[in-house]
């Protein structure tokens, strides 16, 4: 059953792709898969003296905007950190926001999000998550499931190591129950019990706010991934700032473990 439908005062405008009127540069390539932390939004807030809250909310524009952005740069897959399962030691006040804010952006942006080509997944858990935010998660990866332009992985109630622990469970499991020997654990079999077996390696790894850490995001699919750190807060975000780590990150040069011979320098 599909989620009850909101009033008129819920309803957002249509967006054409490039409402903003700008283009990306001409870039020789793309990561395909970009991974952002959105943060930022409560020292937005508290620079002008407003409560935390109201940084979550000048974010929904901005996401709307920088995956606008994928899709014209041709990233085909962003994933986004839209609530951890840290975030459960904020203020209730925060949590509930939180809560009811990623349901109703869901349910503001769905139709939106699927006439671009966006298909919609969720990564993360179900305990102690909303009923309604699961319901509007799934029912949004039902709309958009046909869609291909660019995958949006909503990590919801999302932690990296409890990923792991997760798909090591499962694992164990299939391994008292005689299914599966443990030499025959292999990277590829953890791969097949995350939240998200398909999703490729993530190439850039993007946070705003200036912090330089991963705050437990994407810890297995992030192996190789190149770290870009913008000072702007979220709310400030948009995806000229998107463009703007494409090109860092096309500027790096990625070995994956590998070594390139350097010439010693003369003496």
């Amino acid at each position: 059953m599909s989620p009850k439908p909101y009033t008129h005062k819920d309803a957002v405008a249509y967006r054409p792709l490039d409402w903003t009127g700008v283009q990306p540069p001409a870039f020789p390539a793309v990561p395909e898969h970009v991974a952002i932390v959105m943060d930022g939004n409560g020292r937005w807030a508290n620079r002008r003296g407003l409560n935390r809250i109201e940084g979550h909310k000048a974010g929904e524009e901005v996401l709307l905007d920088v995956v606008a952005g994928a899709i014209q740069a041709g990233v085909k897959h962003l994933s986004v950190y839209a609530f951890s399962t840290e975030n459960w030691a904020r203020s209730p006040e925060e949590v509930r926001f939180l809560m009811g804010y990623n349901r109703d952006v869901l349910h503001r942006r769905r139709d939106q999000l699927n006439e671009w080509g966006v298909r919609i997944r969720w990564a993360g858990r179900k305990p102690r998550l909303w009923g309604s935010v699961i319901k509007e998660l799934q029912h949004a990866e039902q709309l958009t499931r046909d869609n291909d332009v660019l995958t949006l992985t909503m990590c919801v109630n999302y932690g990296g190591r409890v990923e792991l622990v997760d798909a090591m469970r499962a694992i164990a499991a299939d391994v008292a129950a005689g299914r599966v020997k443990p030499s025959a654990i292999s990277e590829k079999m953890i791969r097949r019990n995350l939240y998200v077996p398909d999703m490729p390696d993530v190439d850039l790894f993007l946070r705003s706010s200036g912090e330089q850490r991963t705050s437990n995001f994407l810890l297995w699919e992030s192996a190789y991934a190149e770290m870009v750190f913008l000072d702007t807060l979220w709310p400030d975000f948009s995806r000229e700032e998107l463009w703007r780590a494409i090109s860092i990150y096309l500027s790096r040069d990625r070995r994956f473990g590998g070594a390139v011979d350097v010439p010693d320098a003369p003496a």
